[in-house]
C-alpha cells in the first residue's frame, strides 16, 4: 500500500526535496519512532533489562534511490546542513556531535556486512525534539539503515537488524546499549516492551487503557553526542569497574560461582539485598553509587512490568519514583530542571514521575490517570513553561505519549 502524504500532513516536504535534488523525486519513506523509557535507565549497556515504549513522534526520511554508492542528505531543520558521502566499510567520521555521523554509522556497518551497496538522495525530517532523551539519534540510525536495506533489496530479521544498528551507532562515539534501536525497530503498537540483552529479546505488555504517560521536555538539550558524552561514557566504565570488584568479592565469599562476570549473572545468583550489602562492603564513593543504582534499577524493571500487567498504577508509580531518586542520588544524571518537572507532576497528582533517557537534560515521563491528567498537564504548563517565557502551543515539549509500532519503509503514492 502506498504512503499518503495528505493523511500524514507531509505534502510540504516533497517541495523541499525537489529544491534540494531537482533531478529526482522521492518514491520511498522510511520512518522510525523515538521512544520513552518507562523504567530501566542506564541498565541496557550493563546487560540488564529495560522497559520502554515507542512514540508516535518519529524520524522520517523521504528518498530517491541512486545507481551509485553516494548518499546525499539534507535536513528539514536549518541547523543541519547538507551531507554527502560514499558508502563503504570505512567512512571517515565527522567531529563528535555532527549529524552526519548518524547517517554514516548504519551505512558503514551494512557495507561491511553486505559489500557494495547503492545509495540514495534523502530529506530527513523529525517530529521528535532534538537531544530530548527520546532517542532521535537512534531513530535516525534505524531509519537510515532500513532505507539502505530496502534500496538494495536486502532484509534482516528485526532483532538482528536492531543489534547491528546498536553496534553501528558506537561509531558516533557514544558507548550505549541496545534499547533505543530495539524498541524503534521492533515495537508493537499499544504495548510497552521488556527488552533483554545477550541475546536480544523483546516481551510485550499491553499498556492499560486508562494509563496516561505524560512526556515533558526541560528545554535543556541532552547531548549524548556532545557535552554529556564524556559523562555518559565515564559511567559505562565505572559500572564495569564496580562489577569486577563485587564479582570477585562474591566469589571469595562463596556467594557466587566462578564465571559470574556480568550484572545479569550477579542478579541471577545473588539476591538483591545481598548484592547491595556486598557493594557497601567492598565499594565506596562513586563506584558504590553506580553499582547500587544498576542492580536496584534492574530489579525494578521486572516489578514494573508485573504492575503494568495487572493494571496496578499505584505500584508502578512508586517504582518510577524510586527510579528517579536513584538516578538523582546514585547515578547523578538528573538536573534542577528535571527535578522541578518531576516535583510539579507529583504535586498535581501523578502516580509517579522520573527522568527518562540518559539524563543531563532532556525529558521526564509522568504516569497519570484520566482523573489527574488535566491537573498534571496544567501544572507543568503553568508551573514550568509559561514562567520560562514559552508562548503558544506546547505540543513539541509537552504531550501525552501513545505506544506506537516499530519502524517501517513504505512506497509513496505515485503522482505526488
Amino acid at each position: 500500500m502506498g504512503f499518503s502524504w495528505e493523511d500524514e500532513g507531509l505534502s510540504d516536504l516533497i517541495g523541499t526535496f525537489r529544491e534540494a535534488f531537482p533531478e529526482g523525486s522521492p518514491d520511498l519513506i522510511s520512518r522510525a519512532p523515538g521512544r520513552v523509557n518507562l523504567i530501566g535507565e542506564h541498565t541496557d549497556y550493563n546487560g540488564l533489562p529495560v522497559f520502554p515504549m515507542a512514540l508516535r513522534k518519529e524520524i522520517r526520511i523521504i528518498l530517491s534511490p541512486r545507481k551509485d554508492a553516494l548518499i546525499r542528505a539534507v535536513n528539514q531543520e536549518g541547523e543541519f546542513g547538507l551531507r554527502e558521502f560514499t558508502i563503504s566499510g570505512d567512512i571517515p567520521a565527522h567531529p563528535a556531535g555532527d549529524w552526519a555521523n548518524y547517517l554514516q554509522a548504519p551505512c558503514q556497518a551494512l557495507a561491511r556486512q553486505f559489500g557494495g551497496l547503492s545509495g540514495f538522495d534523502a530529506l530527513v525530517s523529525s517530529t521528535l525534539p532534538v537531544a530530548s532523551g527520546l532517542s532521535s539519534s537512534s531513530a535516525l540510525v534505524i531509519a537510515m539503515g532500513q532505507a539502505l536495506l530496502r534500496v538494495n533489496e536486502l532484509t534482516l530479521p528485526t532483532l538482528d537488524f536492531a543489534e547491528a544498528m546498536a553496534a553501528a551507532e558506537r561509531y558516533t562515539g557514544t558507548q550505549g546499549g541496545g534499547m533505543d534501536q530495539a524498541i524503534s525497530a521492533g515495537a508493537v503498537e499499544g504495548h510497552a516492551s521488556r527488552i533483554e540483552f545477550a541475546p536480544l529479546r523483546m516481551f510485550e505488555t499491553p499498556v492499560p487503557e486508562d494509563w496516561r504517560f505524560v512526556v515533558a521536555h526541560t528545554l535543556v538539550r541532552a547531548e549524548k553526542s556532545g557535552m554529556a558524552q564524556e559523562g555518559y561514557n565515564a559511567r559505562t566504565r565505572e559500572c564495569r569497574e564496580a562489577l569486577e570488584i563485587v564479582a570477585d568479592a562474591a566469589l571469595a565469599q562463596g556467594q557466587a560461582p566462578e564465571g559470574t562476570d556480568s550484572y545479569p549473572l550477579l542478579l541471577e545468583r545473588v539476591c538483591i539485598q545481598d548484592l547491595v550489602e556486598l557493594g557497601e562492603a567492598y565499594l565506596e564513593g562513586t563506584l558504590l553509587k553506580r553499582f547500587r543504582h544498576v542492580v536496584t534499577e534492574g530489579s525494578r524493571v521486572y516489578d514494573a512490568e508485573h504492575a503494568m500487567a495487572r493494571g496496578d498504577r499505584s505500584t508502578f508509580g512508586l517504582l518510577v519514583n524510586a527510579s528517579h531518586r536513584s538516578l538523582q542520588e546514585d547515578y547523578e544524571v538528573s538536573s534542577p530542571e528535571l527535578d522541578a518537572l518531576v516535583e510539579l507532576a507529583l504535586g498535581a497528582g501523578a502516580s509517579g514521575a522520573r527522568l527518562t533517557g540518559a539524563g543531563f537534560g532532556g525529558c521526564i515521563v509522568a504516569l497519570a490517570g484520566p482523573d489527574s491528567l488535566d491537573r498534571v498537564m496544567s501544572a507543568l504548563e503553568n508551573g514550568y513553561y509559561r514562567p520560562r517565557g514559552v508562548l503558544g502551543a506546547l505540543d513539541g515539549v509537552l504531550f501525552v505519549a501513545e505506544a506506537s509500532g516499530g519502524a517501517t519503509v513504505s512506497e509513496l503514492q505515485a503522482g505526488l
